[in-house]
């Protein structure tokens, strides 16, 4: 599995910068894996389709939710997935959220919602705007079998090609906001049921090693 190499693809075609990354899946080995990419942007919207024409309004960039159809065993492989790719991103720390089944008795009703946006079916957005361009046919598929079985999601915020970049202050990034391979941190083994929260983090600040 290397959602690293996935994510440098997508982001070589498209020239803004990136808020977040996150990852979904749900714990059943080799069904496909959900990557979305949360762009920072906006599409100057105008009346008429003249470059001189006043702007009327900006319409935020639409996050694009990828299908990933790599194999995998075991969550411990997309958890390593996860932490490479952060980490070689720049990103600060990788968090990991196990998530319940959002159709077990007494489940709130907003966990059905987030199950939704985890997987980039997120059923409406503002003002009409469409908040996620999905190119994953499975992704209706994956839906049901969250909220059955429970689910994963990673959430990083990468540092390289991001807008981090100007406020990162990590001890642990190179120039270009990258870091070198391979991630040194121990991954914890994730249940892969239940409500359980796991951060990985990473930088260190510089005023840390300084002191």
């Amino acid at each position: 599995m290397n959602l690293l190499e996935t994510i440098t693809e997508r982001i070589a075609t498209k020239p803004l910068p990136l808020v977040a990354i996150t990852v979904a899946a749900v714990p059943c080995p080799d069904t496909p894996v959900i990557l979305t990419l949360h762009w920072h942007g906006f599409v100057e919207e105008k009346i008429v389709a003249l470059e001189e024409a006043q702007t009327v309004a900006y319409t935020p960039i639409p996050s694009s939710a990828l299908q990933v159809n790599h194999r995998w065993s075991d969550l411990a492989t997309l958890d390593r997935a996860a932490m490479e790719a952060g980490w070689e991103l720049g990103a600060w720390d990788v968090a990991r959220a196990e998530r319940a089944a959002c159709t077990r008795p007494g489940a709130q009703s907003g966990e059905a919602l987030e199950c939704l946006q985890a997987f980039g079916s997120f059923p409406y957005g503002v003002n009409d705007i469409q908040a996620v361009i999905t190119e994953a046919p499975d992704a209706e598929d994956l839906v049901h079998l969250a909220a059955r079985q429970g689910y994963l999601m990673w959430m990083f915020r990468p540092v390289y090609r991001g807008i981090w970049a100007e406020f990162a202050d990590d001890a642990t990034l190179c120039a270009d906001g990258k870091r070198n391979p391979p991630c040194p941190i121990v991954p914890v083994p994730p249940v892969g049921r239940g409500l359980k929260k796991t951060v990985y983090r990473f930088g260190v600040p510089s005023s840390a090693l300084a002191n």
